[in-house]
């Protein structure tokens, strides 16, 4: 079966313990649309509790067991729900993907005083302070747990940097470490060195930091059995880090351990490629440069030239290391990244990343389920966003579970009109594929000579015309103004 994931939330995600619960009853739904993995959002308990999406790592071992951050259960169930739900997603052959927040943690028990300079928020090798002494929350005892699972404790000499300084003002302070002077080796020179994002950013040039990390995964790996990670925030952490991690991790588990790293760099191909080769092709990333490209074309309408739609993008560069996605939980709309897919445009979206031969597509969950939700804009102002689910969604997954295989053939000829086609394989019947992003239009293509005389129907019910393939197995497939069809044999 063609591999397909989807991400099992979004940053409105419902609270009050619900999503595990949500995930281990829809599993025979998402087993039957073709889904074989899914991603779920970080596990443990974040700093804002129950209210915390899970980026605010506070506890790595709290997956919902202990009463910490005022709550048991984090946002999305307890520890008990959470194992529930990946029993009953691998009991329907569907893997799991954890989300993995290494880069930072937040919420510290315990003030600690030690040294710091201050940096240039804009660029971090600049520093604009003499040395000077301060108090942050940077020690981690985790009261709630106690030793159990861990005995680690996490101090200053833990981090190489915090955004936090009792009775002073919020700012950027580079801790003196002992493990380097610096800040850790970023491949980009983005704001000088990125390492520093947010909360107390992690020193993994600490042995003893990455010797915990290293004992967490395998621990992490034994309660709930994962068949995936999906790396977060990967321009702001050592790439050297991750590439040992992941070696210990498939090391320690005797599995082949699958991972995708978010490396986001819209329209920045050559890094996505840079990151790849420095840590020698240990996990695939996800396309921002595609993602980008979708964003892009819906935004610019009939304008947009389909044909370079997949340029400059990892997809096409280099499709065995690349996770294509139409929108995530940054890029929905009042977050940070903001850059949706409009509406209109992503069933034509979803045809280009489900059903043609490149990539390993992800599927967002508003985009399956719909998301209603409210939250204030750039400006202050409360919004309410109301994201309807994809009109046709079900139709192009059934599509790629059961007709998207065998060889592609493209007719990219027109600005305004794409069309390909998949022959098919030994148990598959193929499929016809034709958006527009203008008129309605008629795309020739050839299907083969195994369909000479079949009759086609538009799986997504867009046309209600029958196409009988000629006697040089062509057909002319239509498709509706600012649509998409697929085309499939009766």
């Amino acid at each position: 079966m063609n591999p397909t994931m989807i991400q099992f939330f979004h940053w409105y995600s419902e609270g009050n313990g619900t999503l595990w619960k949500h995930a281990e009853q829809q599993a025979e739904y998402l087993s039957q649309l073709g889904i074989t993995s899914v991603w779920f959002p970080p596990a443990y308990k974040g700093t804002d509790g129950e209210n915390s999406v899970g980026y605010d790592a506070y506890d790595l071992y709290d997956l919902g067991e202990f009463d910490q951050k005022n709550t048991i259960p984090t946002k999305y169930g307890t520890k008990e729900d959470y194992q529930k739900a990946i029993k009953a997603l691998k009991d329907n052959h569907i893997e799991v993907i954890v989300d993995i927040v290494l880069g930072h943690k937040a919420g510290g028990d315990e003030l600690e005083k030690f040294k710091v300079v201050k940096v240039d928020e804009e660029n971090r090798e600049k520093v604009i302070s003499g040395t000077i002494e301060i108090e942050s929350f940077t020690k981690f005892t985790f009261p709630g747990r106690g030793k159990k699972y861990s005995e680690f404790e996490w101090n200053f000499t833990c981090f190489t940097g915090v955004d936090y300084a009792e009775g002073k003002e919020s700012h950027i302070y580079k801790i003196l470490s002992e493990y380097g002077e610096g800040w850790e080796e970023m491949i980009d020179d983005e704001k000088g060195n990125y390492d520093y994002l947010m909360f107390n950013d992690i020193e993994h040039r600490n042995p003893h930091v990455r010797e915990e990390l290293n004992k967490w995964a395998k621990w992490y790996f034994d309660e709930t059995g994962f068949d995936g990670v999906r790396l977060d925030a990967l321009k702001h952490i050592s790439f050297d880090f991750y590439k040992e991690w992941l070696t210990f991790l498939r090391a320690n588990t005797g599995k082949n351990i699958f991972a995708v790293g978010e490396y986001w760099a819209p329209g920045q191909l050559s890094l996505l490629q840079k990151y790849i080769e420095t840590t020698e092709g240990c996990m695939s990333l996800f396309d921002s440069s595609l993602q980008n490209n979708l964003h892009t074309a819906s935004k610019e309408g009939d304008s947009y030239d389909l044909r370079r739609i997949f340029d400059d993008t990892l997809t096409n560069a280099d499709p065995m290391h690349s996770v294509s996605l139409v929108d995530n939980h940054d890029t929905q709309p009042l977050q940070d990244l903001e850059a949706p897919v409009e509406r209109w445009f992503k069933p034509l979206a979803y045809a280009l990343i489900l059903l043609r031969e490149k990539g390993y597509p992800c599927v967002f969950y508003p985009d399956l389920y719909g998301a209603h939700y409210k939250d204030f804009d750039r400006e202050g102002n409360e919004q309410e966003i109301f994201l309807d689910k994809v009109d046709g969604i079900e139709g192009l997954l059934k599509a790629r579970k059961e007709n998207a295989y065998g060889i592609q053939r493209d007719y990219f000829e027109d600005a305004n009109c794409l069309g390909w086609i998949r022959e098919g394989d030994d148990i598959h019947k193929g499929c016809a594929v034709v958006l527009s992003n203008k008129e309605a239009y008629h795309k020739p293509m050839e299907m083969g000579e195994k369909y000479i005389g079949q009759t086609f129907y538009d799986l997504l019910g867009r046309s209600e015309e029958k196409i009988i393939i000629d006697e040089q197995g062509w057909g002319n497939f239509p498709v509706p103004a600012g649509n998409v069809s697929v085309w499939i044999p009766e």
